[in-house]
């Protein structure tokens, strides 16, 4: 038979083997309890800053009462408060692994004030980069959904957590960003957008009249449901004449306000709507001394 002390050897090792497995069994689903808390928790909170249960002024507190703002923020909130969720989760479980495994801790602590010193300067990079993103998401810089220019990249984002942010540009590339790294930044989904039109002429157009065309076009268009949501003409597109002359032409510029991410497609239709508006008017765009010669 087999030595005493080897079979208890055998049942200790499988007994803290189990312990350690039941360590991460429950750690596993502590982190899928918070996480699911934590959704309903946003939600709970999105429905309560759009005016469902405490009105539009809590949503004001978030730096936006737009919809799409608060449902940035909410989602913003959502994938940090996550992400602190699972490193906290994390670090109390290897701490347990450690000592069921009768590791002592007291040499790698002190250990670790000598590493420490040598891991200092990289872990100021960490440490900047979490403080950079507890302000993006206190100051409302930008949130999931928003697209923004970061200067080294630009697109939509994806997912924010505090050390770093995803974005995903119009080609497909998702770019992962550090916080820290982030000086500048350019959002273009908050408040609102303009929509800019410029349409070259020749120079025998009648400007007075090709501007208030385009002018009209913008007015028709808001009225139009599916548009009318996108578009905020108030007063009226803001027509600034001509915005350029040189030889190839007039170039006429029109701004129209829009909601926040509708300014490309609302600059899209509305110049093929004033281009078969030019061509019923008998506008055309061809520029007559640029065509190339007939041989």
């Amino acid at each position: 038979m087999f030595p005493d002390d080897w079979s208890d050897d055998v049942t200790n090792a499988a007994s803290t083997a189990l312990r350690v497995l039941l360590i991460l069994i429950v750690a596993g689903v502590l982190r899928w309890i918070v996480h699911r808390a934590i959704s309903r928790a946003t939600r709970r909170m999105d429905r309560s800053f759009r005016g469902e249960r405490f009105g539009a002024t809590l949503a004001g507190t978030l730096g936006g009462t737009s919809a799409s703002r608060v449902e940035a923020r909410s989602l913003t909130i959502e994938g940090m408060a996550k992400s602190l969720a699972t490193w906290i989760i994390g670090l109390i479980t290897a701490l347990l692994v450690l000592s069921e495994l009768s590791i002592n801790l007291a040499p790698l602590l002190a250990g670790a004030g000598i590493a420490g010193i040598a891991l200092g300067f990289g872990a100021q990079s960490l440490v900047k980069d979490v403080l950079a993103g507890f302000f993006i998401l206190v100051e409302d810089q930008f949130g999931v959904g928003d697209i923004i220019d970061v200067g080294t990249a630009n697109g939509t984002v994806e997912e924010i957590t505090l050390r770093s942010t995803r974005l995903r540009d119009l080609q497909g590339t998702v770019w992962h960003i550090p916080n820290g790294t982030i000086q500048h930044v350019g959002n273009k989904s908050q408040g609102w957008a303009r929509a800019v039109v410029e349409i070259t002429v020749g120079l025998t157009v009648d400007i007075n009249r090709a501007r208030q065309i385009m002018v009209d076009v913008a007015n028709d268009m808001a009225t139009e449901d599916h548009w009318a949501q996108a578009m905020r003409v108030g007063d009226g597109p803001d027509d600034q004449g001509v915005s350029a002359l040189t030889a190839a032409g007039a170039t006429l510029r029109m701004v129209v306000t829009t909601e926040p991410k509708s300014q490309w497609a609302v600059e899209r239709e509305l110049r093929q709507r004033i281009k078969e508006a030019f061509d019923r008017e008998g506008i055309s765009l061809d520029i007559p001394h640029l065509r190339p010669p007939v041989i």
